[in-house]
């Protein structure tokens, strides 16, 4: 069930808020509780890579947040297990260290998560969505929503690193016709408003909506291929250093990286890792498990480069017929199966040049969905931004340690998905499903 987008009412009523937010946190939970209950438990208090927490460690933290926000910050109840807390804190205890941790084990973690969430939906049932920053238009409830399947995302993670027989499965994409369009796109130059304005869940990064003047450049119609990625490897891009920031190239020499993760060569093919079924890497693919350095590397090697974050939303947001900013590609109406591949209803990429009806009115696809694209930019704040509610969120991660990606992959809901949100990572990240494409500069 997909309720109305909340920017697109005037004014939009209780139980429009109140319909919008059972939906979002129901479709969450429904989500997570497919990723913790396709395994045994050995699976979920295993910790699978030192990159991720054990799944029971996220089912958890996904309870004591919801609690911490929707029962205690916005309806004022008394804490359930104050002694937990420190155990769920993301910032007291690295991923790493977790393990080591007295968590709840499963059964009793889900019956925690199950009572929050019993007391959650009677809190929503009778909620103002007035009066405070916290509750206007249920922004807390979007917020917690928007966590949950954060962490659905980085569970999906974990299950891809997790060794053994598949445990998810899901239909492929369709079959879509070899893409035969434009390579690129020309995207003109001038100012467009960045950021979010009206979006009432927008978070604290995406704000606020401000003018940008941009170069016109040119950009990838669609991601970076499978099979275009290949060349590159087989024209000894990772023996190049030319090609390599000189991070970048001491970074693949140290950790003896010669291809994407999850993928190795064997009788003459490439051959990937996915959920647990080893396959012929997909030609028409876009490309998938690939750090920043290697996305960088790729693009120079290609005679072009990666597109700034600025570039990168003018061309999924930029309406040349209004001069405005939509809230998708395709405009302001929430995504829908024909628009992006979200929600981990496939678990793989669909073929590049997929779901024209979600290309941007220059004519750029799949820029919503499929694989989250790498930029050239550096995770900072917008001019005038404020953290909220809590600075944590955003604040502490700004700096050049962090490279920003656009677009959310197929493991991410709409929720937490739109044209003007901000995912982040370190350069060296490869276990996220992250891809990119390319951009020039110029105009015709």
């Amino acid at each position: 069930m997909t309720e109305p987008a909340l920017d697109s009412l005037d004014s939009p009523d209780a139980e429009t808020l109140r319909s919008r937010a059972l939906t979002t946190l129901t479709t969450a939970r429904e989500r997570t509780t497919l990723l913790t209950t396709c395994v045994d438990e050995p699976d979920l208090t295993a910790q699978h890579s030192p990159l991720m927490s054990p799944l029971v460690w996220d089912l958890a933290h996904i309870g004591n947040q919801e609690e911490l926000w929707l029962l205690r910050a916005v309806a004022g109840r008394d804490p359930m297990r104050p002694e937990i807390d420190g155990l769920y804190d993301a910032f007291e205890h690295p991923r790493a260290e977790r393990p080591k941790l007295p968590l709840l084990p499963p059964a009793e973690a889900r019956t925690y998560a199950a009572e929050v969430r019993g007391r959650v939906t009677d809190v929503l049932e009778s909620a103002d969505f007035h009066g405070t920053r916290l509750t206007e238009a249920a922004f807390a409830f979007g917020m917690i929503a928007q966590h949950e399947q954060q962490h659905d995302e980085t569970m999906l993670i974990t299950h891809q690193l997790r060794k053994g027989p598949p445990a998810l499965t899901a239909p492929d994409p369709e079959p879509a016709p070899l893409f035969t369009g434009p390579a690129e796109v020309l995207v003109p130059g001038g100012p467009f408003t960045m950021g979010a304005s009206a979006e009432p869940w927008a978070l604290d990064n995406e704000r606020p909506a401000h003018r940008r003047e941009v170069e016109p450049f040119f950009i990838d119609t669609t991601p970076v291929t499978n099979g275009a990625y290949q060349a590159f490897i087989e024209d000894g891009g990772y023996e190049e250093q030319r090609w390599w920031t000189r991070d970048g190239w001491a970074h693949i020499r140290r950790n003896s990286i010669h291809a994407p993760l999850f993928w190795r060569r064997d009788a003459g093919s490439w051959l990937r890792r996915r959920f647990g079924v080893t396959e012929v890497v997909p030609r028409d693919e876009p490309v998938l498990h690939v750090c920043w350095y290697e996305a960088d590397a790729y693009a120079r090697w290609a005679g072009r480069r990666l597109p700034t974050e600025t570039e990168w939303e003018k061309a999924a947001r930029f309406d040349p017929a209004t001069g405005g900013s939509t809230r998708y590609p395709w405009g302001d109406s929430d995504p829908a199966p024909e628009h992006a591949n979200l929600g981990q209803r496939h678990l793989r990429p669909a073929p590049a040049g997929s779901y024209p009806s979600g290309e941007s009115p220059l004519g750029v696809r799949q820029l919503i969905g499929d694989v989250w694209e790498w930029t050239a930019s550096d995770f900072l704040p917008y001019p005038g931004f404020q953290a909220f509610p809590y600075k944590e969120y955003s604040e502490v991660f700004f700096g050049p340690e962090y490279k920003v990606l656009r677009g959310g992959s197929f493991a991410v809901d709409q929720v937490a998905c739109r044209g003007t949100f901000r995912n982040w990572d370190h350069p060296i990240r490869r276990q996220i499903f992250s891809g990119f494409r390319t951009a020039r500069s110029g105009a015709a």
